[in-house]
């Protein structure tokens, strides 16, 4: 099984370490497209800053995630679990996992990331400032670039397993599951209040969070969409599952309370 979780915008900068190593990272399939997108970032927050703000949409308040992206090689990096923050990641709480549920976790949960591709949750990273819809000069659209090379990358991931895809849409334009959809569930939390349901940003992301570290928790393992839908139930939730489709099956978790 592997589990694709979005990234965050906001992350936690390591303050010592060693500094971001590509061949330590997983999947090193992937360094010679980690590596272009490194490259570019750099220049430009390095040769043009003033230029950079605009390009990467950092607000005008907030140079430093210039000066930030300018160090990305020598910046101290740490695990990616420490450094991606937010509502998700805050449901999860990988810190506070049982130990054979990080393993599990280090095994089967990878974070999409736009300068890295995918990344694991012990894979040490700095902190960047790179959207997922930017268009970075050197590289083009960084949706394009990663459609281009993750294919390969998650091909090895995945294995034989079931892919649960908790990208948000921005993420999922990196790679699509055409091939593998058959064994890929989609995940949609809908929040039920008086009879009508609807999706709530900031609670969508929390529940998602909250999935993944009850799953991790169990240690189940299932293999289909179906089985993943029965194993939330089993774990209390309430799960519709949708009609196949070339981008997977979504499983619809209806909840109703935030």
């Amino acid at each position: 099984m592997l589990i694709l979780l979005p990234p965050s915008e906001g992350k936690t900068a390591a303050v010592r370490g060693n500094p971001l190593a590509l061949d330590d990272l997983r999947l090193p399939v992937l360094n010679p497209a980690r590596a272009k997108v490194i490259d570019a970032l750099v220049e430009l927050c390095t040769t043009r800053p003033d230029e950079a703000v605009d390009i990467l949409g950092v607000p005008k308040t907030q140079p430093e995630l210039v000066t930030l992206n300018a160090g990305l090689l020598d910046a101290p990096a740490a695990r990616a679990d420490r450094v991606y923050t937010g509502v998700l990641y805050d449901a999860l709480s990988p810190a506070t996992l049982s130990p054979a549920a990080k393993r599990r976790a280090t095994g089967r949960v990878m974070v999409t990331s736009s300068v890295f591709g995918l990344v694991g949750l012990a894979d040490r990273i700095p902190a960047y400032r790179l959207s997922g819809d930017t268009t970075l000069p050197g590289v083009g659209g960084i949706q394009a670039h990663w459609r281009s090379h993750l294919g390969a990358g998650l091909t090895e991931a995945l294995g034989d397993g079931l892919l649960v895809d908790l990208r948000s849409g921005t993420y999922a334009a990196f790679w699509r599951p055409d091939e593998v959809s058959a064994r890929t569930a989609t995940v949609r939390v809908l929040h039920e209040h008086n009879g009508q349901r609807k999706v709530v940003s900031h609670f969508n992301k929390a529940t998602k969070g909250r999935l993944v570290r009850a799953l991790l928790e169990s240690g189940a393992n299932p293999r289909t969409p179906a089985k993943l839908a029965d194993t939330f139930r089993d774990l209390g939730w309430t799960v519709e599952v949708g009609a196949p489709t070339n981008k997977g099956t979504q499983l619809d978790v209806v909840v109703a309370e935030i």
